[in-house]
């Protein structure tokens, strides 16, 4: 597939169809893979690469790459796919300067996964018949490939591309996933528990913003936590207040727009189960105003961004129970 893209990616950047390619590069160690923009078939050759561990979503980075003279070409994942559709429609990219290719998507692999197995010294993975084998400094070590799996590929929604301009490799289908399993989980504790669970979880937090930055939700040109007259402008928070309001602000920012690509989580230096909050949001949209899958269309009306004289009341949601 890796050199199916590199050999397709030359194609267009020689014709003059586009005059750069955003796609992955490997960095210090084999599975610190990154986001990178590639103008040449040299840079090309010597650096893109796609492979297990090629898992970030590159359509927030098109915010600002659509912007700029000349075309793009992006290689998307169908999660990836969700995401694009969604910044065109809140016009956060300009979609003619984007050649989008759709390329398989996972499930890839999670590094920390691997590691917390006692495997160091990765120096590349390979599946063979569902068992990883993963060549180290120290020699070979083996474990079960879907115990390696990133916890977002795990529960994914759908392996269809919801927009491109070509593919590599077959599309694929919405799936039945399991995503709203440890909502419900979450839904069935009590209340004090599920604020336990949060404290404990949020508690966590260092205030990186890894999760804000890698959003592709989050396009404001300046966020609210960088208002230096909000008195919690990109600081550590000073008690449990900041620490809650930070992630619950964030969540209800996006909801009704939030994708689902899991990446808040992926990226998370402390492993906080982010995604839930925003799986949480969606569960209830989905219960109170219908089924909804932000960026599936470019066209229409999120609920939450829309009013019809049947939507559901406060009253409504009380009588759910929902706290």
């Amino acid at each position: 597939m890796q050199e199916a893209m590199i050999n397709r990616a030359k194609q267009l950047l020689a014709d003059g169809t586009v005059d750069r390619v955003i796609g992955w590069k490997r960095g210090e160690f084999a599975y610190d893979i990154t986001p990178a923009v590639f103008r040449s078939a040299e840079e090309l050759d010597a650096d893109f690469v796609f492979d297990d561990f090629t898992s970030a979503n590159v359509s927030k980075y098109l915010v600002k790459e659509s912007k700029k003279e000349g075309k793009i070409l992006a290689f998307l994942k169908p999660c990836d796919t969700y995401s694009f559709n969604q910044l065109t429609k809140e016009h956060r990219v300009v979609r003619e300067n984007v050649y989008i290719i759709g390329i398989p998507g996972g499930p890839k692999l999670d590094a920390e996964k691997i590691k917390a197995k006692g495997i160091t010294g990765i120096l590349g993975v390979k599946n063979e018949n569902y068992t990883l084998k993963i060549e180290t400094v120290y020699g070979e070590e083996t474990m079960p490939y879907y115990e390696a799996v990133l916890d977002k590929c795990a529960s994914c929604k759908s392996k269809k591309h919801v927009v491109f301009d070509e593919l590599i490799g077959d599309d694929g289908e919405v799936l039945e996933s399991n995503r709203f399993e440890m909502v419900e989980k979450l839904e069935n504790m009590t209340a004090q528990e599920r604020f336990d669970f949060w404290r404990d979880q949020l508690s966590k937090c260092i205030r990186c913003n890894a999760c804000r930055n890698v959003c592709p939700a989050c396009t404001c040109e300046k966020c609210v936590f960088d208002n230096p007259n909000s008195g919690v402008e990109n600081k550590a928070p000073a008690d449990s207040f900041e620490e809650n309001m930070f992630h619950i602000i964030r969540a209800f920012h996006v909801a009704g727009r939030c994708t689902d690509c899991g990446e808040c989580s992926r990226v998370c230096p402390q492993n906080i189960p982010l995604h839930l909050l925003n799986r949480k949001f969606i569960k209830d949209i989905n219960s109170l105003y219908g089924e909804y899958q932000a960026g599936e269309d470019t066209t229409s009306r999120a609920p939450l961004n829309d009013y019809k004289q049947d939507d559901c009341e406060a009253s409504i949601v009380h009588e759910r129970g929902v706290e």
